[in-house]
């Protein structure tokens, strides 16, 4: 496939990241991969090249804007044009839920800022950065999750919730100042899937998971922008 066709995944060292990388380089993209750890991200491109997927590797610490910008240019020298950009990387950095009680009263603001800074600020400092070299049509991918939305906002893992849902408006907002543009931004929930974030009694395994992911990071120019979607189908925000 030629240099137009190609693909940016953060955190793709392993889990979601890994195996979207891996269904994306199988449909012909050229994937940059990145994460923050650079063994593990060479270590995952170099387990992608032997299955003879076209990739490469790139690092890259969503949190800092230099790292970014870094990765940008990098991009310029090599590629031509950006097709598809997939926010994954993202943490949960309140207490898991099964090991002990996470709550709103005794969550401080320091585990919340960790939060926003990786799964919300992160993305919204890639898409500034990579979706001009988009040139005015791709596809954009939030990873997310049904723990963000508002319509059935629970208890429990706050910093988390809210850094998502924070990411769900980041969605909105971009797809909105993009509308004159055949470009897609979307927020998808992969599903409870078994990665280390998940854990092992998700119900989804990760190639379950990425397909949603890779469905919206794929769309036609008639499909839709600025949705919420799990599995392909819309959920509410």
């Amino acid at each position: 496939m030629s240099d137009h066709s190609v693909a940016i995944v953060t955190g793709a060292n392993r889990g979601l990241g890994l195996e979207t990388s891996r269904q994306l380089a199988g449909l012909g993209y050229h994937v940059l991969l990145t994460s923050r750890n650079e063994v593990d991200g060479q270590a995952a491109q170099q387990l992608l090249l032997n299955e003879g997927l076209d990739v490469s590797y790139h690092p890259l610490d969503v949190r800092s804007e230099a790292s970014i910008q870094a990765l940008a240019q990098h991009f310029r020298q090599h590629h031509a044009r950006l097709q598809v950009l997939v926010n994954n990387a993202g943490i949960f950095p309140d207490p898991a839920p099964w090991e002990s009680e996470s709550t709103i009263f005794d969550c401080d603001s320091e585990t919340i800022l960790e939060g926003f800074e990786t799964n919300t600020l992160g993305p919204l400092r890639l898409c500034q950065a990579l979706i001009p070299l988009m040139e005015g049509r791709g596809c954009v991918v939030n990873v997310s999750s049904g723990m963000g939305q508002l319509s059935e906002m629970d208890g429990c893992c706050p910093s988390y919730r809210l850094s998502k849902t924070a990411l769900n408006a980041v969605t909105r907002i971009f797809s909105q100042e993009l509308k004159q543009t055949r470009i897609k931004i979307n927020s998808v929930c992969p599903g409870w899937v078994r990665t280390d974030m998940g854990g092992k009694e998700a119900d989804l395994p990760v190639t379950e998971g990425a397909k949603g992911i890779v469905w919206a990071a794929t769309l036609g120019e008639d499909g839709p922008s600025g949705g919420f979607f799990r599995f392909g189908e819309a959920i509410d925000w």
